[in-house]
């Protein structure tokens, strides 16, 4: 009988954090008005109302999501159940911020998109020419500075019991309350000084006086900078949406499928 029990808590365990991850809202429908129940949504590529655009569409300030076929990004996604494992900052001049392994560093979008399986950039609609400054500002005093080992090998036992609280029909303040519960006992208190590449976007924007979430930076995954776009649901609390800008690069059987449909 224990051995029942504890196989039939096993079951119960792992159909919850199958379930989570399928955060929801109550929205208004696009139409009518009414209260709808949406879903998170985890799709990402150009033929969900989406489209490919060139460099030259992007602002300083965009934020960069992306995603590439190694091993750390195929874990990262599994892990944060996300379509991207990374973010980076667009710097204007064709450049792009991020935070790797190596640390802090500045590199050409052409690089970015010779790496990545996946490019795609959102931006905040309130960003202001001054406050892409002191986010520039704010990367170049951090370039160089080592990458946040620490907060990431935490963010993968954070990232399966945060999923307690992102089943279905969990209202929003709830999830948001819950989610920063468990990383104040999982992540503790860390470093201001290293950051890993969502940490680091949250940090730069916050600088800039326009902080995305009130929530502790080293929480958020590149996964939650997705959800944060119009029409998704965020995990935690947000100040603002982000609007989706465009595809910088697509998987090669998306870009296929589209053109087949044109």
């Amino acid at each position: 009988m224990p051995r029942l029990q504890r196989l039939a808590g096993a079951l119960a365990l792992v159909a919850m954090l199958a379930l989570g991850g399928c955060a929801t809202a109550i929205k208004p429908h696009e139409t009518s008005g009414a209260p709808t129940l949406g879903f998170q949504n985890m799709a990402l590529n150009p033929g969900n109302g989406g489209e490919l655009v060139a460099a030259d569409a992007l602002l300083p300030g965009d934020i960069i999501l992306t995603a590439e076929n190694g091993l750390n990004s195929v874990g990262i996604r599994l892990i944060t159940l996300s379509p991207v494992s990374h973010a980076a900052v667009y710097m204007g001049n064709r450049q792009i911020a991020e935070a790797v392994g190596s640390g802090i560093r500045i590199r050409s979008v052409n690089a970015l998109l010779e790496d990545e399986a996946t490019v795609v950039a959102f931006r905040h609609p309130d960003l202001t020419a001054g406050q892409a400054v002191k986010i520039n500002t704010f990367v170049a005093s951090h370039e160089g500075k080592k990458y946040n080992y620490v907060g990431v090998m935490l963010q993968a036992p954070f990232a399966l019991e945060r999923r307690l609280c992102e089943l279905p029909l969990v209202p929003s303040m709830v999830r948001d309350f819950c989610i920063r519960g468990i990383a104040a006992v999982q992540l503790g208190l860390g470093r201001n000084d290293q950051f890993f590449c969502s940490q680091f976007i949250l940090e730069a924007y916050r600088s800039a006086g326009l902080p995305l979430t009130d929530a502790d930076p080293r929480l958020i995954n590149p996964g939650d900078l997705l959800h944060m776009r119009e029409g998704d649901v965020p995990s935690i609390m947000i100040h603002k949406p982000l609007r989706y800008v465009g595809h910088l690069k697509a998987a090669p059987q998306v870009v296929a499928s589209e053109q087949l449909e044109r």
